[in-house]
């Protein structure tokens, strides 16, 4: 038995899973929304809620949530099982975002992602187009929480206000600020956009 065969036992994919699921759940509180319960922090109540006749399915996985200072910005998180996630799944999230009145969106894929996919994920995210804005993350992307790491120090959004503060101090333009890009791993788990 090689290592390779370990890492795919039931057990051991139902454990990588709720890491994601848990660092899933982290990433959308530090983003400023509302998770109604620690529950997410417990594999039993995980297993409890997401695996049916000992066997994982994702379709359970999928939450919704809204944000702590407008109830009205929701955000739903999926885990879709298809591998590779095409244009067929974007569609069928898009419609459930729709049905739903949420406006963004984060998908969790176990694969890759199709070509056409990933220009439907530039084509939705354009400011031309603002009904919805969707996230992407592969589940490796999510099996730690790079926020949690301590060699990664603690990031956040200034307001404007603290933003003046800061150039006022150091006697700066706005262009003299260091800048972050929009691929960044922190950037992307806080879903940053540019500008921000």
């Amino acid at each position: 038995m090689d290592i390779d065969d370990v890492d795919r036992t039931p057990d051991a994919e139902i454990a990588r899973m709720f890491r994601v699921w848990k660092t899933a759940h982290q990433m959308v509180i530090d983003r400023g929304y509302v998770i109604n319960s620690d529950a997410y922090n417990d594999i039993e109540h995980f297993k409890e809620r997401c695996l049916k006749n000992g066997v994982l399915h994702k379709e359970s996985m999928m939450f919704q949530v809204q944000k702590n200072d407008n109830p009205n910005e929701q955000l739903l998180v999926v885990f879709p099982d298809d591998k590779p996630v095409g244009v067929k799944t974007l569609k069928a999230l898009c419609q459930r975002m729709l049905d739903t009145k949420v406006s963004r969106g984060i998908v969790v894929f176990s694969g890759t992602m199709t070509a056409a996919a990933n220009k439907a994920i530039q084509v939705i995210n354009t400011k031309e187009n603002r009904s919805y804005e969707i996230d992407t993350f592969s589940e490796a992307d999510l099996m730690v929480n790079i926020t949690h790491h301590q060699l990664v120090p603690k990031h956040y959004v200034l307001t404007e206000e603290e933003k003046k503060t800061l150039l006022a101090k150091y006697r700066l333009k706005d262009t003299q600020l260091p800048r972050i890009q929009t691929t960044d791993p922190v950037a992307k788990y806080y879903g940053l956009k540019r500008g921000q």
